[in-house]
């Protein structure tokens, strides 16, 4: 096919773009060189490398400078990955997710630490949160909340007994996608993915794909690569997905509930990063226990209300101690640095078996 000729003022317009270009590569790089004198600084003086504080404010000076016609949210993403990339020439950040690549736990790494960040591929949230706590990497993302199927067990089971503490969160819009090797949803035998996705897209499969069988996998990315070897599989999972194991989208956004979104925690050792300052909006979690009597869980909400503290999450799980004693997991509206908070958490200390604050971090609006 032969490429119809430009004209003049087509051309004109190129030649500009082509100089704009040149100019901002020009001052990319002049920023990466300070970027590098600050990291030398950093190195000496001791002091963390990554600062999501610092991030945010910078990205919210630049999107209250934007004259547009750029989006803000586009000059967010931008200079997220601009950061990240000079970040990365400061010191590399080694971010331990749920692989292989292609997941949606990558994904929320990416929006959160940007795409220069050196991704550990991990085959389970047990390796992640291992490989978060042994120093293997310095961050870890895990999911630990959908808006239909609720929370992911296996992460609240782990927050218990990890030396790691939640310094950060992520949400995100999940859409999930039937892809496989052919272009048709003909003769699909089985639909792998994680058991969440095949959970929050049931509905759906009940009626398009009913005689297919549901076979969980520890990752839809995994679903995917192996759904790349078998034409008679298919897989839930991403676009990016799809494009990294060469698959064909069969049906888009098959998730029964078109708000689909999952929260992520992004973990770390408390050396790695102390709990960030407070910000206006941020979110205290802890876990706690109580003694199995009558009133208990009555006695943990009153320092709650006596101080003013909302309660925007409260999750159980069994103890396995075979005496039907429970974990609370608690999302809490506020930072322990803000005194009415302080004060309820010094008088539900007071009151529980066991205590321990998994994190306070800033929440988005």
């Amino acid at each position: 096919m032969v490429e119809p000729v430009a004209s003049q003022a087509l051309l004109a317009l190129r030649d500009q773009i082509d100089s704009l270009d040149k100019q901002l590569l020009l001052l990319l790089n002049q920023r990466a060189h300070v970027a590098e004198q600050v990291g030398e600084i950093k190195r000496a003086e001791g002091t963390p490398f990554f600062r999501p504080d610092r991030v945010a404010q910078v990205i919210d000076k630049i999107r209250a400078a934007n004259p547009g016609p750029l989006k803000a949210e586009h000059v967010s993403a931008i200079w997220r990955e601009i950061m990240s990339a000079c970040l990365a020439l400061e010191s590399p950040q080694r971010v331990a997710v749920l692989g292989p690549v292609g997941t949606f736990c990558e994904q929320a790494a990416i929006e959160y630490f940007g795409g220069a960040a050196d991704m550990t591929y991990c085959a389970s949230f047990d390796e992640v949160f291992h490989a978060t706590a042994s120093g293997g990497a310095q961050f870890g993302v895990v999911g630990v909340e959908n808006m239909t199927e609720g929370v992911v067990t296996r992460s609240l089971d782990l927050f218990l007994h990890t030396p790691c503490h939640v310094v950060g969160e992520v949400s995100l819009l999940i859409r999930h996608n039937l892809m496989r090797k052919e272009p048709s949803m003909h003769g699909i035998e089985a639909v792998l993915a994680h058991p969440q996705a095949l959970a929050q897209c049931q509905n759906w499969l009940n009626k398009h794909v009913p005689d297919a069988e549901r076979r969980a996998v520890s990752s839809n990315a995994e679903g995917a690569r192996l759904a790349a070897t078998n034409p008679a599989w298919a897989a839930l999972g991403s676009e990016r997905a799809s494009t990294l194991f060469g698959l064909h989208i069969t049906a888009h956004a098959v998730q029964d509930e078109a708000y689909n979104r999952t929260r992520f925690a992004v973990i770390c050792l408390p050396q790695t990063m102390a709990t960030p300052p407070a910000t206006g909006r941020d979110c205290t979690s802890l876990v706690v226990s109580v003694p199995n009597r009558p009133g208990a869980m009555h006695d943990l909400l009153v320092p709650l209300k006596t101080h003013g503290v909302s309660m925007t999450r409260l999750e159980s799980r069994p103890a396995r101690t075979g005496q039907w004693d429970y974990y609370f997991y608690i999302d809490l509206d506020g930072h322990p640095s803000q005194p009415h908070v302080a004060a309820a958490l010094t008088e539900l200390r007071e009151l529980c078996a066991f205590f321990k604050i998994l994190g306070a971090y800033p929440v988005k609006a």
